[in-house]
């Protein structure tokens, strides 16, 4: 372990330095111990010259072969790719396949030798005197390295290298289309690589602490602080033109490497050259190890993208949510219209699956008839009640971000009221009226065709399928997930729509025109503009609710839709198919309660999952929990009916 062997070759040079790695951090990463083994380490290999020689010759064979240590300092830890997506399946694969140390890629060996998150630690700890002690056992005899000789050129190639991509990425179209006027004529990446050049001569010329020198240093830093200035720019275009993950991801890449090159420029101005060199190295450990991580790649990269969807579910969230009795009346009615509807859609649902059509057949029927009628209910400005949650949570996030005062306070718990009266408001009309248009599509059907919409055989399935000690309540937070994700798909498709600029496209193409007419062409594209979210909403969530059940059931998995108007729609149908009598039977019961959970539960996971995807898109790490749940608790205690009924509007203050 002292050094390895004296015919080792770069590979077997490269397995030592892992086991010794493995060794020096021992089993938990102490930073005390990890230094005491060190320092024993040093101790024991200055007491010993031959193994001493072995390490200076092996160590100096590897560098002369391949160990760029410019690469190493400006590429570990960075994007390998330049799209996100080719990044994404670069970093998959590094999870999944093993890494030879024969491997010419400094980073694959680096983190390959790293292999703990730990080490980054106990690098940033490791004493100056120890590292120079090192340095003396590596130098070969009569050698005397020196930072000027050795550190510095490294460091100045790595800063090229950042500078260079930083240079490249301002010139990509995606980012300088989008960069303001003003960042376009300053010409800023332009003047980047002269900067650097500059630095250069000043340092060959005049020496680090020279005045010159330490001028240039700062012109170079403050051309990559314009850099990184000007590409933020792109953001306000990204705001207001839609939200490209692509773009976002090579934001990110220009932001990452000016850091890089700034901290590179302070390791090479630090007059303590050993620890700067430790504090780097250490530093790389940490963005190998997060550079192998996809889950932030996929966070950062998606975050503005989060966020767009976030703030066009609130904006349209708002309209969910009554806020005095006019508004809950309004709120009740368009429930009611919902509700009438999905009886019609529990008709034609329970008219499908007499065709007896595939498993996916079926599901796609299914789906794209929920849809149709989702739609329907879209257009004559009609409420399905377990569609609000997903918009209305963003909407409520959207408020803690100014929780500063007891008002505030008071105002958010207003709007939690406001929030679940609406709720309560929309699932009483909807349930409210899909039971009475259930029963009358039913005796219509007897009046025609002298049958029930189903027969009984079907209808004791249905009541058997809907029981509270059943799947039916864990199928409901099932659908509150596909509540959800409609959510997500209707605010992607809206991002999409804006980003491409197919309002524009489709007003000004020459089949629309011809079709259309000008002016009837800018209308529609300007109705689908507006309306392109809530279409998106229904559709998806239609297909969802017909064809996750079928691809989930191909794979094995049972699943079924537990939608709490739908299976209203249905059990009224049993019960109608079953005659009144079947109201009094226990099964019967069983299925009315499981029926009245199902909705909160369709509430409760779609609300939670939006309200979670809100604070992180908007950056909120830390609320004041306490505050709010005492409000929230006095609140019900004083008024617990005014989460379920609006107050009168003459009513007296909160408090």
């Amino acid at each position: 372990m002292l050094a390895p062997p004296h015919d080792a070759s770069v590979a077997g040079l490269r397995l030592w330095l892992r086991d010794w790695v493995r060794w020096l951090r021992g089993p938990r990463a102490e930073v005390r111990a990890v230094l005491a083994r060190l320092d024993a380490w040093l101790h024991a290999l200055e007491a010993d010259a031959s193994a001493r020689a072995r390490l200076a010759r092996a160590w100096h064979a590897w560098t002369a072969h391949g160990l760029d240590w410019a690469s190493l300092l400006a590429d570990e830890g960075m994007a390998r790719r330049p799209a996100f997506w080719a990044e994404f399946g670069h970093r998959l694969r590094r999870r999944l396949l093993p890494v030879s140390p024969e491997t010419s890629d400094a980073s694959e060996w680096f983190g390959w030798v790293f292999d703990d998150p730990l080490d980054a630690r106990w690098l940033a700890a490791v004493p100056a005197r120890q590292v120079q002690r090192l340095a003396r056992l590596l130098a070969l005899e009569g050698e005397a390295p020196t930072a000027a000789t050795v550190w510095w050129p490294a460091l100045l190639d790595a800063v090229g290298i950042c500078v260079a991509q930083v240079v490249v990425a301002g010139f990509e179209p995606e980012l300088r289309q989008r960069m303001s006027p003003a960042a376009q004529r300053s010409r800023v990446f332009h003047e980047l690589g002269r900067r650097l050049d500059a630095l250069r001569d000043a340092l060959a010329t005049h020496g680090w602490h020279a005045p010159p020198t330490q001028a240039a240093l700062q012109a170079l830093r403050d051309g990559l602080d314009e850099c990184r200035r000007a590409a933020y720019t792109v953001y306000a275009h990204l705001d207001e033109h839609g939200i490209s993950t692509a773009v976002v991801f090579r934001l990110r890449q220009l932001r990452e490497r000016v850091l890089r090159a700034k901290r590179l420029l302070d390791a090479l101005g630090s007059p303590n050259t050993e620890r700067a060199a430790l504090h780097v190295l250490a530093r790389l450990v940490r963005a190998s190890h997060e550079a192998r991580r996809i889950g932030p790649l996929v966070a950062r990269t998606s975050q503005l993208l989060a966020q767009r969807v976030t703030e066009r579910n609130a904006e349209t969230g708002e309209h969910y949510i009554s806020r005095n009795r006019a508004e809950y009346g309004v709120m009740l009615r368009r429930a009611l219209g919902g509700g009438a509807v999905l009886g019609l859609t529990t008709w034609s649902k329970l008219a499908l699956t007499s065709l007896g059509l595939t498993a996916f057949w079926g599901g796609l029927a299914a789906g794209l008839n929920y849809a149709a009628w989702f739609v329907l209910i879209m257009l004559l400005h009609w409420t399905v009640a377990t569609k609000q949650p997903a918009m209305t949570a963003p909407a409520l996030a959207a408020r803690l971000k100014h929780l500063h005062s007891r008002e505030a306070v008071l105002r958010f718990v207003d709007e939690v009221a406001h929030l679940l009266r609406s709720q309560v408001a929309a699932i009483a009309g909807n349930l409210l009226a899909v039971i009475p248009a259930v029963w009358l599509l039913d005796a219509g059907w007897r009046l025609w065709r002298g049958t029930s919409l189903i027969d009984a055989a079907k209808a004791e399935h249905l009541l058997a399928a809907h029981q509270l000690w059943g799947p039916t309540l864990l199928l409901a937070a099932g659908t509150g997930v596909l509540l959800f994700a409609s959510s997500l798909i209707a605010g992607w498709v809206e991002n999409a729509f804006v980003l491409y600029r197919l309002d524009s496209a489709l007003a000004h193409h020459p089949t629309w025109q011809r079709w259309l007419g000008p002016e009837r062409a800018r209308r529609w594209a300007a109705w689908l503009r507006t309306h392109v979210s809530g279409l998106a909403a229904n559709i998806s969530l239609g297909l969802l609710l017909g064809l996750v059940p079928a691809l989930l059931g191909f794979f094995g998995i049972p699943f079924d839709v537990r939608h709490v108007t739908l299976v209203t729609g249905q059990l009224t149908a049993a019960v109608a198919a079953l005659g009144p009598e079947a109201l009094l039977r226990g099964d019967v019961a069983s299925a009315l309660v499981a029926t009245l959970l199902v909705g909160p539960i369709n509430l409760a996971v779609s609300f939670y999952l939006a309200f979670r995807l809100a604070l992180k898109a908007q950056g909120i790490n830390a609320v004041n929990r306490q505050r709010i749940q005492q409000a929230l608790a006095h609140r019900w205690r004083k008024a617990p009916g005014s989460f379920l009924w609006p107050p009168p509007d003459d009513a007296p203050p909160r408090s």
